[in-house]
């Protein structure tokens, strides 16, 4: 075994390797799942280090890759293999199972030895112009690219509770490349392979869209409630109100995990587009029943994916454009569609650029001299230093006076921050980046609309309005994706005209 490939410090790899052989390689003392099989025979390792049991263990869990020759005929390996592995896996604490995933990624991935030599042969047919080999290498080629382990999540998704599984597995897979608990381009590759994978078994066609209502089963409005991540319900009377009248839920599911939400979406049914959350989770419920004459506006104020394992698979996309049609189809009238989106990491990306400027320059250059010495006359201190302070509460929003003078600056700096902050070309911004792919117009711009203590640490009380024009949202998205172009309504490039004359970053 390679070791060399784990680069885990050595004390915590020989914990790992430990806990593995403790519980995976000694039949009865190792702790089943919850709901695994009872009467799974468990098989005794017989080497007598616990490296060894970890690699025994994957040995007998990991099936080969069937010949070429053979690959349509060789027959699948005992039900016994996977799910040996499923049980050791769950019976395994955070980091162990780190130190079992980067042992499962560097040992038994692509054999890039047959890989080298086919790509050497392929040259050479191409060399020789016999096109006929050519195409037969570079499907062995292609074959042979397949890792190992892609052989066993494959027979693993055919088990009963092995989709849901993988699921998770591939949560902590992200959890792990992010945290670099163990051989990062390892994990990194088996991560790619697990999600493309996802990817194919989650596709649209597979999916069922569901619409929640204070009459669905208890459990799915307990894990509704639950998964929310965007505006947490606050108890039962605010989770009746979220599927009530002039409200709608939907969720997409999976029939190989049933009774588990993969992505969840709320709508307000308004007469306008809204630019106040607290005008959509009021803390009463409304008592007149729904008049579907009054919807114009359909308006998504909160998407939540429930599942981490599917982070990078395309679901939130066909969520919105099925729950269009869906509304399109009760209520004729609708003419408007938008978000009502939070604009997390704006306060955090304002305050460190305060203080790279203050640092370097001795003073922020993001105000006017007139706001700077309005707002530190109102705080009590320098604008750089005092906003850090008063930005970590909510308690600012009651001062109609610091209200008044933080608006123009803030509304003119977060514009900015949504269109020109980029990564890679495209929206810094994790939800602004999400909304332009699907061919959003960065629309509206709204003060005050949050005014939670998490709405202002987050974007200091800031949302914005991603507004879809159907028949223009193909044509946007695809200007976004392959010429990084930003569609911005005339409020928003004002404010980042405002910015490029009045502030320096």
């Amino acid at each position: 075994m390679r070791l060399s490939h784990l680069l885990l410090q050595p004390r915590v790899l020989q914990q790992g390797i430990a806990a593995v052989s403790r519980r995976c390689g000694r039949g009865p003392s190792c702790r089943r799942s919850p709901g695994s099989p009872a009467s799974l025979p468990w098989r005794k390792v017989s080497s007598s280090s616990p490296t060894a049991a970890m690699e025994e263990l994957l040995s007998k869990s990991v099936p080969p890759l069937p010949p070429y020759e053979t690959k349509e005929k060789s027959p699948p390996p005992p039900e016994l293999q996977s799910l040996h592995f499923i049980q050791c896996y769950g019976s395994l604490e955070k980091g162990e199972r780190a130190v079992l995933l980067g042992q499962l990624a560097a040992e038994f991935g692509v054999d890039h030895a047959q890989v080298a030599e086919l790509s050497s042969k392929l040259v050479q047919a191409q060399q020789k112009r016999d096109l006929g080999t050519v195409l037969q290498v570079e499907d062995r080629l292609r074959y042979y690219l397949t890792p190992q382990y892609k052989v066993l999540f494959s027979h693993i998704s055919k088990l009963e509770g092995g989709m849901k599984f993988l699921v998770d597995l591939r949560a902590d897979l992200v959890e792990s490349v992010a945290a670099k608990l163990a051989d990062v381009p390892h994990l990194r590759e088996m991560n790619g392979v697990l999600r493309n994978m996802l990817s194919e078994w989650f596709s649209v066609g597979f999916l069922h869209l569901e619409r929640i209502t204070w009459q669905s089963p208890c459990e799915i409005l307990q894990k509704i409630s639950e998964y929310e991540a965007v505006h947490p319900v606050r108890n039962w009377t605010d989770m009746k109100r979220r599927v009530g009248s002039y409200r709608r839920c939907f969720t997409f599911t999976h029939s190989a995990m049933p009774g588990e939400p993969l992505i969840v979406l709320h709508v307000a049914l308004m007469q306008h587009i809204s630019s106040s959350i607290q005008e959509i989770v009021k803390e009463n419920p409304p008592s007149e029943a729904e008049d579907g004459n009054k919807v114009k506006s359909a308006i998504f104020y909160s998407i939540s994916l429930t599942q981490q394992g599917l982070q990078g698979v395309e679901l939130g996309n066909y969520l919105i454009k099925r729950v269009v049609k869906e509304l399109q189809g009760e209520f004729f009238q609708i003419s408007e569609f938008s978000s009502l989106s939070p604009i997390p990491g704006f306060t955090k990306w304002l305050l460190g650029a305060l203080s790279s400027q203050t640092k370097e320059l001795g003073r922020a250059e993001l105000f006017l001299e007139s706001e700077h010495k309005e707002i530190s006359d109102l705080i009590g201190a320098p604008a750089a230093d005092g906003l850090k302070r008063v930005f970590s509460s909510n308690e600012w929003m009651k001062s109609e006076r610091l209200v008044k003078a933080l608006e123009a600056p803030m509304m003119r700096l977060c514009a900015w921050y949504l269109y020109g902050e980029k990564h890679r070309g495209f929206a810094l911004n994790p939800v602004a980046n999400f909304h332009l792919q699907n061919g959003a117009v960065l629309w509206r711009l709204n003060w005050m609309a949050d005014t939670s203590p998490r709405g202002a640490a987050a974007s200091c009380g800031m949302m914005v309005n991603y507004r879809y024009f159907l028949e223009d949202t193909s044509a946007n998205s695809s200007r976004y994706l392959r010429m990084k172009h930003i569609e911005a309504s005339e409020q928003v490039l004002n404010l980042v005209s405002q910015f490029r004359k009045n502030s320096k970053l």
